[in-house]
């Protein structure tokens, strides 16, 4: 639910978010927030849109209703750019002019300027005048027509000149203006790009607003007590939780929601729009797929979002794909981020969507799939070796032909762990130990399963196998207590299949 009144009327669940909302108003006017989609952010402008309008009978016992002046309404003024997708400037321009009227008519004020840009001006100037106070301006989903339209660079492009006409009037509306707020999934460059918006505080990655959108561990346990009975606690949290802008972790509110009310683990999130898009780009860049579970970026390419220069991390980061699992300091004001897979649902669920573009069909992918587990518990490796080599059999010789990833080193490796990861084990890529990384550990049924993979035709010496001796790897896993499995898998580029699977068990 978008609507604050209904949920705080209608004897449903909200978890209070006025904490927050205190101290945005408190420090500063001007804000900008980027959060996945379902996140909450429409629910937020939302809760802030009554507030400023004074409603005070939805705030009781809410942490801000003590601390707000209930006798100053302020005049508010909503856009939002959520429903519907607009493939013209025209279209936007006529989406704009629609909601200025719809607006305009709520204020009780007449416009008498034509163009956007003069409108909007217009309404917040007498919106001030007219109710004796200063204008509140809340925006949702700033950049979803930009989005929309990003496979198509031009339109894309066209829309955003769109926007920013729209956009530009905020700065010079400063003396009308009491507070100022803009929602949205990608930061375009801490959306400079957009003439007067440069005055915007972007919250997106300070700590203290962290958990402004999504729950907390705490918020589970308390508002959503009555719930939990017959769930798995640890399992919610493996599935759900895990999203980071470096300061307190939060769950998917979308999928917590879901799942109390059907109560059934699914990717309730991720089947809400599988990211075509992102997909094919990461194909495209000659995707390694393992490289998503860490993935090292700067804080300015995490804001590098634009039509015109996409980066990878930017991209997944913003649309929830990655999340931070760590900052390092270099030096002061500059930091390194750490990028994984927030939880459970967002690594198997992004892994089996790649697995077509790593050459794996569906149908072979789903039968593959189902018996994976039975030869992992039975320690069957002949028939994990033709397993595996099945699987690289399977990938059609068109599909090296026309796809830009199957040049890539990086293939084989790709395809055997997200093969792996998409059925939901547990999987450690490169896991470090004081000899070097493992390319690959799984542990599942009680044991330990360490690969180590090899293009042979890159490194013809030496075996993977006696790689995995020699840097003794299996030393960091020994006080597990569980049996270790060394598995060297080498592949050939020419012959495009495993030519060489070798195993030992770790005495």
């Amino acid at each position: 639910m978008q609507s604050f009144e209904k949920i705080r009327t209608g004897g449903y669940y909200y978890v209070d978010k006025t904490p927050f909302i205190h101290q945005l108003i408190e420090q500063g006017s001007y804000y900008f927030l980027s959060r996945p989609r379902r996140f909450g952010k429409s629910l937020l402008l939302d809760t802030l849109h009554q507030l400023f309008e004074a409603k005070e009978s939805l705030f009781h016992g809410l942490f801000i209703h003590n601390q707000w002046d209930w006798a100053r309404p302020r005049p508010v003024v909503r856009l939002g750019f959520g429903s519907g997708v607009m493939r013209s400037r025209q279209e936007l321009d006529k989406h704009i002019h629609e909601q200025l009227d719809e607006q305009a008519g709520r204020l009780g004020i007449s416009l008498g300027n034509q163009t956007i840009a003069g409108r909007f001006g217009e309404l917040i100037r007498l919106a001030h005048q007219q109710h004796g106070e200063r204008v509140a301006v809340l925006i949702d989903e700033y950049d979803k027509p930009i989005l929309d339209n990003i496979t198509d660079p031009a339109t894309a492009a066209e829309l955003r000149e769109g926007l920013k006409n729209l956009y530009s009037v905020l700065k010079d509306a400063d003396p009308h203006l009491c507070f100022c707020l803009l929602t949205g999934v990608s930061k375009f460059s801490k959306v400079s790009r957009f003439s007067g918006l440069n005055n915007l505080n972007d919250i997106s990655l300070d700590a203290p607003y962290s958990a402004i959108c999504g729950y907390t561990e705490q918020d589970l346990d308390t508002v959503f007590a009555p719930e939990l009975p017959g769930l798995d606690r640890e399992q919610i949290k493996a599935w759900y939780n895990g999203y980071n802008w470096d300061g307190e972790p939060v769950y998917n509110p979308f999928d917590v929601l879901l799942l109390f009310q059907k109560r059934e683990f699914r990717p309730y999130w991720f089947e809400t729009a599988t990211p075509t898009f992102l997909v094919k780009l990461l194909a495209e860049r000659g995707l390694y797929s393992p490289s998503l579970t860490k993935m090292n970026t700067r804080e300015a390419l995490l804001s590098r979002f634009d039509v015109d220069d996409i980066s990878t991390e930017a991209l997944m980061f913003q649309a929830g794909y990655l999340t931070i699992k760590k900052v390092q300091a270099l030096l002061p004001g500059k930091h390194v981020y750490q990028l994984g897979f927030p939880n459970f649902e967002v690594e198997t669920s992004l892994n089996e969507a790649l697995l077509p573009v790593l050459g794996v069909e569906e149908a072979i992918s789903d039968e593959q799939l189902i018996a994976l587990p039975g030869l992992l518990r039975d320690n069957d490796f002949a028939g994990l070796e033709q397993h595996f080599k099945s699987l690289f059999a399977a990938l059609p010789h068109d599909w090296y032909r026309n796809n830009p990833i199957a040049k890539y080193e990086g293939h084989y490796a790709s395809v055997f762990y997200s093969h792996i990861a998409a059925l939901g084990l547990r999987v450690t890529v490169e896991d470090a130990s004081n000899t070097g990384k493992v390319d690959m550990a799984v542990d599942f049924n009680g044991q330990i399963y360490l690969f180590e993979f090899k293009v042979v035709e890159q490194v013809p010496e030496g075996s993977a196998l006696a790689q995995l001796k020699q840097k003794d790897y299996a030393d960091k896993y020994r006080a597990s207590g569980k049996p270790i499995h060394l598995i060297g898998v080498e592949f050939s580029r020419r012959q495009r299949q495993i030519v060489a699977f070798e195993r030992e068990l770790v005495e």
